[in-house]
């Protein structure tokens, strides 16, 4: 009598059977490493000419976006570890891409500044970008001829945000904002916008 009762009450506090929630994340799991194999194999061919991995694009991508991020605050957009974040950042700064520095008032986080190489990597890298070859972006171009827009990834975006927090996407945001604000088209070709300034 008493595991009916604990069963009753457990699926009154929850509007959601163990089932339901079972098959919810295993279709997340599957979904997501499909999807990322995907994702990951675009970006390691379009990083790959410029004997980048995706851990040094991205560290790039970040400090170009947050202009003197703290080594925390990429290992935290960057969701890897901070030893990570670290490691990765040495070694793009020792080609010139980034550079290292403590603040006054902050003597306990380590910054890192892109480098005007840096800022021209990541231009060049823009102008390198070919949707025709990306599998992605192949695999959501039909939705968009069907409903004459791309995914929304309303639904994504609020489950990333329920589980990274606020302030994770408050730089998603700022970093999709960028790139609209950074990089003008033309002749099919990203290319740099006259407005965007270069680091120095």
């Amino acid at each position: 009598m008493e595991k009916i009762s604990k069963a009753n009450e457990t699926t009154s506090n929850h509007q959601y059977t163990m089932k339901e929630a079972f098959m919810f994340s295993q279709r997340m799991a599957q979904l997501s490493k499909a999807l990322w194999k995907a994702v990951e194999k675009d970006w390691q061919r379009w990083i790959k000419p410029y004997d980048l991995n995706i851990n040094e694009h991205h560290i790039l991508w970040i400090a170009h976006h947050l202009k003197g991020a703290s080594i925390s605050d990429v290992a935290n957009f960057g969701v890897m570890h901070v030893s990570t974040a670290f490691n990765f950042s040495k070694k793009l700064e020792e080609r010139g891409l980034l550079t290292f520095s403590k603040r006054e008032d902050d003597k306990r986080n380590t910054y890192i500044e892109i480098t005007e190489a840096g800022e021209n990597l990541i231009f060049d890298l823009m102008k390198d970008y070919d949707p025709e070859s990306n599998l992605v972006f192949s695999g959501s171009e039909p939705l968009r001829e069907l409903f004459g827009k791309f995914p929304d990834l309303a639904e994504l975006m609020a489950i990333i945000k329920n589980i990274y927090g606020d302030d994770f996407m408050e730089i998603f945001e700022k970093s999709i904002h960028n790139i609209e604000h950074d990089f003008d088209e033309e002749d099919r070709e990203l290319k740099r916008s006259a407005t965007t300034p270069t680091s120095g």
